[in-house]
């Protein structure tokens, strides 16, 4: 119950607020900063099933059933929350051996993914494979801004970017893929061509935090976490090397994070990085909070093991 002082405080708030118009009314909402639930996967490598009771170090983790199970509680919990994934959605069990892939993009379409980015296994069976999983069973985008695939199957199958409204808040999502060269046969990249990923991921996170107005900026990287050798691009060059990117979710290395990297950015701004390992046996979850004047900050990270006692 209020005492009579605080009572004639926010009546007296209530009232100015009322008085002076919806401006005012509009920034009281921010008084209570706005929530938003990042949940994340990369490398999940068609590990549909937990890892079998054998004795090993991954026995009985992971799992489609375990990863719903979860999603869906925090989904009930939690009212602003978005999915993605960072690539190498295909290839590591017979499933992807058998079906090519198209139990995996069912799977993330039933769990409602909200995008995902290019790994370089996601080549393995061919574009053209990779394009028809995508069109027949994607609900979901697939973004990856460096690949052009002009006169490939997979043309018009992605896209570089998407805008996600959430609640107030805008939220810019966009894709980087790893060099083929190396990694992928040159029968399977075809005439596709890679483009630094540098100078087109400040293209791109400038235009979403100028031009499309976000909130937050978020890449989802197929790079890697960080890496020895000086002449490759990883999360953490990409991270120091750009200007507008809030939050990189990674993938390709399998690295395992407790907690996000933080870096600075080209203007001194902070840049996070975060991944979680392989196979789906973690699902990765990011609590942020906007106000109008604290900015916007990580509330919470949490690294969840997956299982199916886990997802209940």
């Amino acid at each position: 119950m209020l005492n009579r002082k605080k009572f004639i405080q926010q009546a007296a708030l209530s009232a100015g607020a009322i008085m002076a118009g919806p401006s005012v009314l509009k920034a009281a909402e921010y008084f209570n900063p706005l929530k938003l639930t990042i949940l994340h996967t990369n490398d999940t490598h068609s590990r549909l099933e937990p890892f079998p009771m054998d004795g090993g170090r991954n026995q009985g983790l992971g799992g489609i059933a375990g990863r719903a199970g979860l999603i869906n509680k925090i989904r009930s919990e939690e009212e602003h929350v978005l999915l993605f994934d960072a690539g190498d959605i295909f290839q590591g069990t017979p499933y992807f051996n058998i079906y090519k892939g198209e139990p995996e993009i069912k799977a993330m379409t039933n769990l409602g993914y909200d995008a995902c980015t290019i790994g370089n296994h996601d080549f393995d069976a061919g574009m053209e494979n990779l394009a028809t999983q995508l069109t027949r069973h994607a609900k979901f985008p697939m973004l990856v801004a460096n690949y052009d695939f002009t006169n490939t199957p997979m043309e018009n199958k992605s896209q570089p970017y998407k805008v996600f409204k959430k609640g107030k808040l805008k939220i810019g999502v966009f894709g980087i893929g790893i060099e083929g060269k190396g990694l992928i046969p040159d029968s399977l990249f075809g005439a596709t061509k890679y483009l630094d990923p540098l100078p087109k991921a400040n293209e791109v996170a400038d235009r979403l935090k100028k031009y499309e107005d976000c909130d937050m900026v978020i890449c989802l990287s197929h790079l890697g976490n960080k890496y020895k050798e000086s002449n490759l691009v990883s999360d953490e060059v990409l991270a120091k090397e750009t200007e507008n990117i809030d939050l990189i979710i990674g993938g390709h290395t399998h690295t395992f994070l407790d907690d996000p990297i933080q870096y600075k950015n080209k203007k001194g701004d902070d840049v996070m990085v975060n991944q979680v390992g392989f196979a789906g046996i973690i699902l990765g979850r990011l609590d942020f909070e906007f106000s109008k004047f604290s900015g916007k900050k990580l509330a919470k990270s949490h690294t969840i093991s997956v299982s199916q006692k886990t997802g209940g």
